[in-house]
């Protein structure tokens, strides 16, 4: 990965979204209505492509194939941070929001270049976090930056920050953003391929968000947190891709079985995922 690295490939803005100081593109500006979601974010609805299936409330996806009775959450000692482009919002096929189901300690902020949120900058300032920006090593420029390992003292709690958008946009985050300039940078060597079914990337070592994390959390010790987190991924993915197509998934996939299993052990302080 990181030899042109992506976080998510863009496609047309979709049905749900954020509402905040966001330029929507005039196609999609008309009936348009707002709702509350369960985080107490307003949200707006559009009328764009798949705005009129029948969609669960709580995980967006095609009631036909619902992801929420796979719903795991797990702990870890590293946190993430994501920094998401507003536009990001606007996409029920980012990943982003999967990472936030299985690790409620999963911070989102909305990018801002002049007006970063007030919470990011208090935690960025405290001494309890050690932040890491993921992004790669390919310019010279920041290259005293780098660094290899996500090192930590004491019982600092490592931090990984994903700045959520196209490569384009995190681009322009990672350079229009002052406040994230004296920050370390941990680039994710990776030889994983994505499994992203949902949007076309220009390469298969362009990740999506939710793998980013999950090799991350793998990096990290957290093992666990790693394996369930790939495992509602490739769920959701499976979930989201069958219903595109009008198919009802008839029987659960190895990774549905596992989540369901994780679900039955009732203690996620149980290992059930051996490291490679």
């Amino acid at each position: 990965m990181f030899e042109g690295f992506i976080l998510h490939n863009g496609e047309p803005i979709s049905d749900c979204a954020i509402q905040g100081n966001i330029d929507v593109s005039r196609k999609h500006r008309s009936d348009a209505t707002t709702f509350i979601d369960e985080n107490g974010i307003e949200r707006r609805l559009f009328r764009a492509r798949g705005s009129f299936a029948d969609r669960c409330d709580a995980c967006m996806l095609p009631r036909l194939n619902c992801l929420c009775p796979y719903q795991v959450t797990a702990t870890a000692r590293a946190e993430v941070w994501l920094i998401m482009h507003p536009h990001e919002a606007y996409k029920p096929t980012n990943t982003g929001r999967l990472i936030k189901d299985v690790l409620p300690s999963t911070r989102i902020f909305q990018w801002s270049r002049t007006e970063p949120d007030d919470e990011l900058l208090a935690l960025l300032a405290s001494n309890r976090y050690r932040p890491f920006l993921i992004f790669p090593d390919d310019q010279p420029d920041y290259a005293d930056r780098i660094v290899r390992q996500p090192a930590v003292e004491g019982e600092q709690i490592p931090v990984f920050i994903i700045l959520d958008g196209t490569w384009r946009q995190a681009r322009r985050m990672f350079r229009q953003s002052v406040y994230l300039a004296s920050l370390p940078i941990l680039p994710l060597h990776t030889d994983r391929l994505t499994r992203y079914k949902l949007r076309t990337p220009a390469s298969e070592s362009h990740l999506c968000t939710a793998e980013v994390a999950a090799e991350l959390l793998k990096m990290a010790g957290d093992v666990d947190a790693s394996q369930l987190l790939d495992d509602y991924f490739d769920t959701f993915n499976d979930c989201y891709a069958a219903s595109r197509v009008h198919h009802r998934l008839q029987a659960p996939t190895e990774a549905m079985q596992r989540l369901l299993a994780w679900q039955r052990t009732g203690n996620d302080s149980v290992p059930l995922f051996e490291v490679d």
